[in-house]
């Protein structure tokens, strides 16, 4: 039952053809069978509570009295969002015991539409970190083979979808978070264009735009089913994009021939890599050839170190916002890791001048991109700089023979998509020695749409949306 779909488990349940009870015994079983291996979901409740609220899902399906799409789906939230009534630890010391009184907008927005909520996902401290570890729960392990890391910040949410624990997993995303597990767990992840699910509440609403949640799923359209719920404007948020009623609706099975993609590669050897990463990708690339598709080879000439700098100072004063009265109490800041404290501790470096630098930098950017979109519908780059590492380690000191210079730096790939605040989709690319790897597809602003279609083509075209791990 838990390898169909989320769509059709959706339409099974709405049909009654299957019971939200019976889903959920069998959630709960795949859970009991490979989450102490793999450590993906944490703060699991209450089992009793969970086949209740199966049975009054059942009650409300019958009745023709559905909350809405998700209706009686098991779901995990990634623990970093706060969720009322339920433990949000965000994987530190410090939150161990928080149980806010409120959803954020995205999760309230799940849990309505009739999700039932049977944890958290795991996550790094605070989220920060490619490696979901934490001396809170411990350390996920990869869906493909446990003794490697699952990737993150949402790293225990892909391992979670991957194994079929839950149907329906969220995340989020600054650094890949959504596209680097994604990829080391061989699923589809998704960043949606700036705006186009708001962030409520966020302490700076008009230029704190790295953030965003958004999907992960096993296919491009559970990635659309989730992305349905999880989209659309908030009055509480200045940004947000209006709402789309084609992102929902629409076919995502289109012709593609004539699209032109963009392959960037290594940015023109400023990115180093893993050997085998460029080549898996450039051999998938083939499958957008073969489906009409014209696929060409550069990179626009920038400054590529400055626009890492520039991310990086963006970064530190998102993460500083939220985390400097934490740092200022000496008690609390011996409680958060050297990487939480070395963000705190650029913010508070930060001056006004390296602000404006780096907002200029990312003006440029996105104007060097705007002339790229003229002609290209989409540009296409590898998700990671390694494959997935060893599950002890803490971050891959080198990448490529090149030394690594923060905890980050071997996931600058991603910072690429996130600066531009255009969508971005991992698809997977296949394997190399039993490691998953995926590649991204980044289009226009504000085409969240195309760019789904465009890795609807992509997965159609591939054998690695029907491959699943062995439990």
């Amino acid at each position: 039952m838990l390898d169909k779909t989320t769509p059709q488990l959706a339409r099974l349940l709405a049909r009654g053809e299957i019971s939200a009870l019976e889903l959920m015994r069998a959630s709960l079983a795949r859970i009991a069978a490979l989450n102490p291996r793999h450590n993906a979901l944490v703060n699991l409740r209450d089992d009793a509570a969970l086949l209740a609220e199966a049975r009054a899902s059942d009650r409300r399906l019958r009745a023709g009295k559905a909350r809405g799409p998700l209706e009686g789906l098991p779901t995990a939230l990634k623990d970093t969002a706060p969720a009322k009534g339920l433990p949000s630890t965000s994987g530190s010391p410090l939150f161990r015991d928080a149980v806010p009184d409120f959803d954020a907008l995205s999760v309230g927005r799940i849990r309505a539409a009739g999700a039932i909520v049977v944890g958290r996902s795991n996550v790094p401290e605070f989220g920060f970190g490619s490696h979901s570890y934490n001396t809170v729960f411990g350390t996920t392990r990869n869906a493909w083979d446990p003794a490697l890391s699952a990737g993150g910040s949402s790293g225990g949410a892909a391992v979670a979808v991957a194994l079929g624990m839950v149907p329906l997993a969220d995340g989020s995303d600054v650094l890949g978070s959504l596209r680097n597990p994604a990829a080391w767990n061989n699923l589809f992840g998704f960043r949606p264009s700036a705006g186009r699910i708001p962030v409520v509440p966020h302490l700076d609403a008009f230029w704190g735009q790295l953030y965003t949640e958004g999907p992960m799923g096993r296919t491009v359209e559970e990635l659309r089913f989730l992305l349905a719920v999880q989209a659309g404007p908030d009055p509480r948020a200045p940004l947000a994009l209006p709402a789309d009623a084609a992102l929902g609706k629409a076919s995502l099975k289109v012709p593609v021939k004539g699209r032109r993609i963009l392959w960037l590669g290594d940015l023109g050897g400023h990115l180093p890599f893993d050997p085998g990463i460029l080549p898996l990708c450039e051999k998938a690339l083939s499958a957008f050839r073969a489906q009409g598709c014209k696929v060409s080879a550069g990179a626009p000439a920038l400054d590529w170190e400055a626009t890492w700098q520039a991310f990086i100072a963006l970064r530190h004063y998102e993460i500083g916002l939220r985390y400097e009265a934490i740092y200022a109490d000496p008690a609390k800041r011996a409680q958060m890791k050297p990487e939480a404290q070395w963000e705190v501790e650029g913010f508070l470096r930060l001056t006004g001048v390296q602000l404006a630098a780096a907002a200029k930098q990312r003006h440029a950017l996105f104007q060097a991109f705007a002339t790229v979109f003229e002609t290209y519908d989409a540009v296409a780059i590898p998700t990671a700089q390694c494959f997935a590492f060893p599950a002890e380690w803490d971050w891959p000191k080198q990448v490529g023979g090149r030394a690594m210079d923060s905890y980050h730096r071997w996931m600058e790939v991603t910072a690429l998509a996130t600066m531009l605040g255009c969508p971005a989709a991992n698809v997977p690319v296949g394997f190399d020695a039993g490691r998953p790897m995926g590649m991204q597809l980044i289009g226009r602003p504000g085409a969240d749409l195309a760019t789904l279609q465009l890795a609807r083509a992509y997965q159609e075209a591939t054998p690695w949306a029907a491959m699943r791990p062995a439990p």
